[in-house]
Formats: structure tokens, C-alpha cells, sequence
């Protein structure tokens, strides 16, 4: 095949005490995300959609939290792991389009920074990576301000 498709999601519940990372950067709130590693909700969306698209399972079984390795594990590395994985198999970014989902804080003053951190990590342009954010309208888990979640959608292009 000369392309493939993936598609991601995940979700984090903010946490008392913790960073923020979106994308990749640091946020500056007063709340981070909850999980094992820094649980960065784009990235592992993003991680997610590429093994998705070549039919490699999901971020949980390369990265479990059963694993102390990856205990408050910096995503960009977990992501870097999943575009080396990909590349084995003779695939490359062609391009990724994201949608992330919270209240607050407001990301917009950040997309450019996050496109860039993943354009470079996953060795493309930055007009490869497209981000966008919305809120819940105060509906669910999002809207209420306990979490957010993101979805991410790959095209990935053979290199043969």
C-alpha cells in the first residue's frame, strides 16, 4: 500500500500538583493532567493514530503504566520511539490533522510552538501538522473542567 491511515484519541483528568504539557511544551495552569507518564493527551493521540494506521496495537502495550520505565515519561520521547517504529517499516509522515478538547486554559497562543516541537521530532514540515482546540460548550467531563482529551487523525506515506 502506498498510504495509510490511522486514527487517535485519549483523555487525562487534571491533577492538583502537576505540569502541564500540550503538545509537547509546558503550559503554564494551575492544574496538569493525570496519568503515568506526563500524559501529554495530544501526543498520545498522535502516538496512537500512527500505530494505529500500520496496525501496531496502541500506546498502552509499548508503553504500559505497568512499566516503571515510563513512569512521568516525557511524550515527545514516547512519540520519537513511535516515528522511529514507523519509519522500520518503510513509512513517513504525510501529514496529521488534531483536535484537542478543553476549557482552559486557551491553547492558541501555543499551537505554533506545539506544531513546531512535532514537526521536528517526527522530522517534517510544520504545514504537515495541523492543530486545533474547542471547548465542550460546558458539556461532560471537558466542559465541567475535570479533563481534556484530543483526537488525532495520520496519513502516513510509503517510502517505497
Amino acid at each position: 500500500m502506498k498510504y495509510r491511515t490511522g486514527l487517535g484519541f485519549d483523555v487525562h483528568a487534571f491533577k492538583e500538583g502537576r505540569k502541564l504539557f500540550l503538545g509537547g511544551i509546558e503550559i503554564p495552569f494551575e492544574k496538569g493532567l493525570a496519568g503515568h507518564s506526563d500524559a501529554d493527551v495530544l501526543l498520545h493521540a498522535i502516538c496512537d493514530a500512527m500505530l494505529g494506521a500500520l496496525a501496531l496495537g496502541d500506546i498502552g502495550e509499548h508503553f504500559p503504566d505497568t512499566d516503571d520505565n515510563f513512569k512521568d515519561a516525557d511524550s515527545k520521547l514516547l512519540l520519537k520511539k513511535v516515528h522511529e517504529l514507523i519509519v522500520s517499516k518503510g513509512f513517513e509522515i504525510g501529514n496529521i490533522d488534531c483536535v484537542l478538547t478543553l476549557e482552559k486554559p486557551k491553547i492558541l497562543t501555543y499551537v505554533e510552538q506545539m506544531r513546531k516541537t512535532i514537526s521536528e521530532i517526527l522530522q517534517c514540515n510544520v504545514d504537515q501538522i495541523s492543530i486545533k482546540a474547542t471547548t465542550t460548550e460546558k458539556l461532560g467531563f471537558v466542559g465541567r473542567g475535570d479533563g481534556a482529551a484530543s483526537f488525532a487523525t495520520v496519513l502516513l506515506l510509503s517510502r517505497s
